[in-house]
C-alpha cells in the first residue's frame, strides 16, 4: 500500500493506494499524476485566494475576530487552521484580530500566536478593540460607558497601551460615544449642550487616552476610528466627525443596511451605505479607508448588497463582521452567495475607482440636525437621482436637494437664492420649505418635496410621479431618467452608469440623452442577473432588468451621424 500526503492550502489530503503490480505500474504512474493534477485545479479556496492577492491594491477584502472570536476559534491550532482556510475561500487578505470586546480580553499569548499564524500564511494582520462596558457604564444604553468618569478614562487607556503592545495599526469599532446622562456628566457639562459637551469630550479622551499614550506604547501604530452607520446622530453621541477624522490616522465607515423589513434590524435602505461612504469619504479625503458591514438580519440578496454600495462608494477595503456570526445562522449562505460576486466586485471597484461622481448635491453639513428628516438622503437615493453626498454647501453645482440638514449653514438661504437666480433646479423638502425665510418658495426652479416628516413615504411614490421630478433635476446633465421607484442611478466619471434594481421583481427603465448615444453591458451583478440593452439615436434601454440586480454600462455620445 502508498499513502500519498498532499498539502493543498492548509488542509491536508490523504490519498490511498493499493501497490500496483509490475505490469500496471505505467498505468498507475498515469493515473497518480491525472489524479494529482484533478486535485490541484479543482474548486478550492485557491482561484480566489490568488484573485484577491492580485486585486488587494484595488479592493481588500478583511474580515475580524472579535475578542470572544479569539478565544473560541484561535487558542487552537485546528481552529487557527479553519480560520485560515475560511478567509482564503472566501478572498480575505487582511485580517483584524480583536483584543478586547465587552469586559473581555484576550490573552497576550494567543493573539500573538494567531498574529504570527495569520501573518505566516500570507495575510496582513491588524488589532482591534471595541470600546464596550468599559468602567463606569453609562444611565442609558447599557452597553456604553461614562467618559466623564476618570476610571472609565484609565481603563480605556490600558486597553489601547496593551492592544498597541502587540499590533502596530488598531480598530476602533463603533462604540466611541458616549450617551450618559449620570450626576457626574451633568456637572461636567455645565451650561454646555449635550452635543458641545460629549463632543469636546469624546475628542479629549481620544487624544489623552488613545492616541497619545497608544503612541508612547508603540511609536509605529496608527489608530482608526469606525464611524457607525447613523450619521444623521453622529455628534448627539459625541462623534465629532471633522476634528476626529483630522486626529486619527483613519477613519473607516459602518455601512450594514440589512433587510427593510426586518423587525429588529431594518428599516434602513441599501443607499445608505453607499450616501454614508461617499459622505464620509469626502472628509477623510485619503484618510479614509473601508467600509464593513455584517450579517445581521440580512438575505443573501441584501447582504451582498452591502457589498455593492460599499464598493460602489469607493470604498478601499470591505470588512466581513465578524467571523464566528458568518459560521452561524445566515452567515454560511451569505458568504456562499457573496463568494460568487467577489470577481465582479473587483471589477465594479475598478470602474469607481478615483473617478468623479456626476449628479445632483445632496449636501449634509456635518453636526446638522435631521429634525424630522431622519436619512432623508438614502431614500431619496432609491427614487433615481444620482446624488453627490458631501458636507458642503456649494451654489455652484447644477442642481442641488436639501433638507432640513442645510439650515445648520448660516449662510443657507443666500446660497439657495444664488442657484435659483442662476436657474438651477434644486429640490427641497416640505420641513425645510416651512422654516425657510427670504426665498420665494414659488420659484419655477424650486420644487417642494412633500416628506411629511417620515422619508419612508418616499418609498410610495409612483413612476408618474417621479418621472417629473428627475426630469427637472436631471436636466442639467442632458439625461432623462424613467424608472420605477427603488431603482438607485449613479454616473461615474464621464462614460460609465450604473443601475441597480433594488425591487423584488423585474424592472424596465430608460435613460434619454441630449445627444445620441452608443452604450455597452461591462457589468452585471449577481452572475445569474439579466438584462436586454437596446441603444437607438439618443435613447438608451435596459429592459428586463432582473430583480436586485445592479448593471454597469460604459457609453459615448455624439453630436449625430454615425459615431
Amino acid at each position: 500500500m502508498i499513502i500519498v500526503l498532499i498539502q493543498v492550502s492548509e488542509c491536508v489530503a490523504v490519498l490511498v493506494f493499493l501497490s500496483p503490480g509490475k505490469e500496471d505500474r505505467p498505468f498507475f504512474a498515469i493515473k497518480t499524476i491525472l489524479l494529482l493534477t484533478f486535485i490541484s485545479q479543482s474548486p478550492t479556496s485557491q482561484p480566489l485566494w490568488d484573485l484577491a492577492n492580485e486585486n488587494k491594491g484595488l479592493l481588500t477584502i478583511s474580515t475580524l475576530f472579535t475578542a470572544q472570536n479569539v478565544r473560541a476559534y484561535l487558542s487552537t491550532d485546528e481552529g487557527i487552521n479553519n480560520a485560515i482556510a475560511w478567509c482564503k475561500e472566501t478572498g480575505v487578505t487582511h485580517v483584524f484580530i480583536e483584543t478586547y470586546r465587552g469586559r473581555y480580553t484576550a490573552e497576550r499569548k494567543v493573539l500573538q500566536r494567531a498574529k504570527s499564524r495569520f501573518n505566516a500564511a500570507g495575510f496582513d494582520v491588524s488589532g482591534c478593540v471595541t470600546t464596550t462596558k468599559i468602567g463606569k457604564i453609562s444611565t442609558r444604553w447599557k452597553e456604553i460607558s461614562c467618559y466623564t468618569d476618570k476610571g472609565t478614562q484609565d481603563e480605556l487607556q490600558k486597553i489601547f497601551e496593551y492592544t498597541a503592545s502587540i499590533f502596530d495599526e488598531i480598530m476602533i469599532d463603533d462604540f466611541l460615544f458616549t450617551d450618559c446622562e449620570c450626576d457626574q456628566c451633568q456637572k461636567a457639562r455645565g451650561d454646555k449642550t449635550w452635543v458641545d459637551y460629549r463632543c469636546s469630550l469624546m475628542i479629549k479622551v481620544g487624544r489623552q487616552r488613545i492616541l497619545k499614550p497608544a503612541r508612547a506604547v508603540n511609536p509605529d501604530v496608527k489608530i482608526i476610528i469606525k464611524y457607525p452607520q447613523w450619521y444623521d446622530n453622529f455628534h448627539n453621541r459625541g462623534y465629532e466627525v471633522v476634528q476626529q477624522t483630522a486626529d486619527y490616522d483613519t477613519i473607516w465607515v459602518g455601512t450594514e443596511t440589512r433587510d427593510y423589513d426586518n423587525q429588529r434590524w431594518g428599516r434602513k435602505v441599501q443607499y445608505e451605505a453607499y450616501y454614508i461612504m461617499r459622505w464620509l469619504g469626502e472628509i477623510g479625503g485619503s484618510k479614509t479607508g473601508g467600509g464593513w458591514f455584517d450579517p445581521y438580519g440580512t438575505s443573501e440578496n441584501t447582504y451582498v448588497e452591502q457589498a455593492r454600495q460599499t464598493v460602489l462608494a469607493d470604498a478601499r477595503e470591505m470588512l466581513l463582521f465578524c467571523y464566528g456570526s458568518l459560521l452561524r445562522e445566515t452567515g454560511p449562505a451569505n458568504v456562499k452567495k457573496l463568494r460568487t460576486e467577489i470577481p465582479g466586485l473587483f471589477k465594479l471597484a475598478q470602474l469607481v475607482r478615483n473617478k468623479p461622481i456626476k449628479g445632483v448635491l445632496a449636501p449634509k453639513p456635518p453636526n446638522s440636525d435631521a429634525d424630522g428628516e431622519m436619512y432623508v438622503f438614502d431614500f431619496i437615493g432609491m427614487l433615481g437621482l444620482p446624488l453627490v453626498p458631501t458636507a458642503r454647501i456649494n451654489p455652484d453645482a447644477k442642481a442641488a436637494f436639501f433638507a432640513i440638514h442645510a439650515l445648520n449653514d448660516p449662510g443657507f438661504s443666500d446660497k439657495l437664492n444664488k442657484m435659483l437666480s442662476a436657474k438651477k433646479p434644486v429640490l427641497i423638502t416640505d420641513g425645510l420649505a416651512k422654516k425657510l425665510k427670504g426665498v420665494n418658495l414659488d420659484d419655477e426652479n424650486l420644487t417642494v418635496l412633500k416628506v411629511s416628516g417620515n422619508p419612508h413615504n418616499l418609498l410610495k411614490l409612483t413612476r408618474k410621479e417621479l418621472n417629473p421630478i428627475r426630469d427637472k433635476l436631471l436636466a442639467p446633465f442632458g439625461i432623462r431618467f424613467d424608472a420605477p421607484n427603488k431603482v438607485a442611478l449613479y454616473l461615474i466619471g464621464d462614460n460609465c452608469l450604473i443601475v441597480e434594481n433594488f425591487n423584488d421583481r423585474p424592472i424596465d427603465t430608460s435613460l434619454e440623452f441630449s445627444n445620441f448615444v452608443k452604450a455597452r453591458t461591462r457589468l452585471v451583478l449577481p452572475l445569474e442577473g439579466d438584462v436586454e440593452i437596446s441603444c437607438v439615436g439618443r435613447k438608451l434601454d435596459l429592459t428586463k432588468i432582473t430583480p436586485r440586480t445592479l448593471v454597469a454600462i460604459e457609453y459615448s455620445l455624439y453630436s449625430g451621424g454615425k459615431p
